[in-house]
This record gives structure tokens, C-alpha cells and sequence, in this order.
């Protein structure tokens, strides 16, 4: 659930862990989401079950959430099994696609009763963007941010202040959102953007056919102490 206190400076946006920024190029970013911490660990773990002995190996993709006061942390996983032998773009195709398909049910999961009733970060606009930059910031360009135009702290509030807040605005997509400036255009509306080239090199992987990849547990849910880190089951 991002919130007005927590934009930064554009020039902020390649060192910050953390923060919100507007970028002309993708609109609203996350820049904990496009930290891409999750991409480095599950390449981690691919490129081990790839070391192992065993013919297959399983791997998991984890999203979570955790409540106020770090009382309880609930998230969704997915786990695929993987057949021992794939090449280094492959690899790349199966963190893109499980992802993908974890980023859109985990915000189904957020846009669901009662988590709801706490967080409108369901599909919120700079969600499925901000996952996305992190995956390619992680196997492609890691500071891509002159390429995004990001805007200072005071343009990226006056966007803020005349739209509203990014939760209120859903994109269930991960093309980019776009809030034009509403001193140039007055009457504009929020739009869908084209994503740059850079973040358009790798296709999710969908060769469901060969049995190279096959599904172990799709859908699954946890719940744990939310003091501890997420579950990597």
C-alpha cells in the first residue's frame, strides 16, 4: 500500500532500497518491488537445482504480505518441478513466467476479503511494473533508470495530489500506467504505456509440452510469524 509520505527524488531512484518515484516511462514505481530480491534468489536456486545429481528439482516462488506490527505474515507459492539440462535462457524464461503467474494471484490475494479490508495494494497500478523492472534490473540492466526519465519529488507529488493515490487506481496488467502532467494536459487521463524494449527481451516460458517443466503445487497459501522472513518452502 505505497503512500504520498513515501515518494522520493527521481535522482534518488537507483540507489534508494526503497520509495516510491514517478517516471515518465513507467509511470508509478515501487522501488522495493523493483529491487528484484526475489529474482536474484530464485535464479540462485535454479541455477543449484541445475548443479544437483538428481534429474529433477523442484523450485519455489514466494509473495507475501505482512500485517501492521509484524504480527503475522500471509503470502501464496508456486512450485515447479524442472528437469535437470537447461540452458542459461531457459532458466531465464522460468523465473519470468512463475513471476508472472505469482505476481497476479498474489494480487488477487491482496484484492481479496479481509486482506482488503487493510491494504488496497490489490493490482494497484505500480505493482505488476515494479515486479516486473526488478526481474529485468536482475538478468538484464541493473540501473535502467536514465532510460526511464525519472521526475523530482516535487513533480511526482503534484501528479499524486491531482490523481490521487496510486491503490485507487487498478492495472491488472504489466504494462505501465501513466499519469500525463496535468499543468500540460488538464483534461488527461490515466493511460497504458508501451514498455520500453529493454523490459520486452525475454518471453515467459510456456513449452508445456516437452515435460521439461511440470507443476508441483500452483496455488498455495501460508501463514506464518511475521517476524521471521518469508517462507521458502
Amino acid at each position: 500500500m505505497s503512500k504520498r509520505s513515501e515518494i522520493i527524488d527521481g535522482s534518488q531512484a537507483a540507489s534508494a532500497r526503497a520509495g516510491l518515484v514517478y517516471t515518465e516511462v513507467l509511470g508509478w514505481l515501487d522501488l522495493g518491488h523493483a529491487r528484484g530480491d526475489d529474482i536474484r534468489i530464485l535464479m540462485k536456486k535454479i541455477d543449484a537445482g541445475e548443479a544437483m545429481r538428481a534429474d529433477r528439482y523442484d523450485i519455489t516462488y514466494v509473495q507475501s504480505m505482512v500485517s501492521p506490527y509484524r504480527i503475522i505474515r500471509v503470502g501464496k507459492f508456486i512450485r515447479w518441478r524442472i528437469r535437470k539440462g537447461r540452458p542459461s535462457h531457459e532458466r531465464k524464461r522460468i523465473a519470468l513466467a512463475m513471476m508472472m503467474t505469482m505476481a497476479r494471484r498474489f494480487e488477487v490475494f491482496q484484492g481479496s476479503f479481509p486482506n482488503n479490508m487493510v491494504t488496497d495494494s490489490g493490482f494497484s497500478g505500480e505493482d505488476l511494473v515494479s515486479d516486473l523492472l526488478g526481474f529485468y534490473r536482475v538478468i538484464s540492466i541493473q540501473n535502467p533508470f536514465s532510460m526511464l526519465q525519472p521526475v523530482s519529488k516535487e513533480e511526482a507529488l503534484k501528479r499524486w495530489d491531482y490523481y490521487g493515490k496510486i491503490g485507487s487506481w487498478k492495472n491488472e496488467t504489466f504494462r505501465p500506467l501513466l499519469f500525463p502532467d496535468p499543468e500540460r494536459f488538464p483534461n488527461a487521463k490515466p493511460q497504458l504505456g508501451q514498455l520500453p524494449n529493454f523490459m520486452q527481451t525475454i518471453q515467459p516460458y510456456q513449452d508445456w509440452k516437452s515435460g521439461n517443466v511440470t507443476i508441483a503445487t500452483m496455488n498455495g497459501s501460508f501463514i506464518q510469524d511475521g517476524k521471521k522472513r518469508d517462507l521458502m518452502v
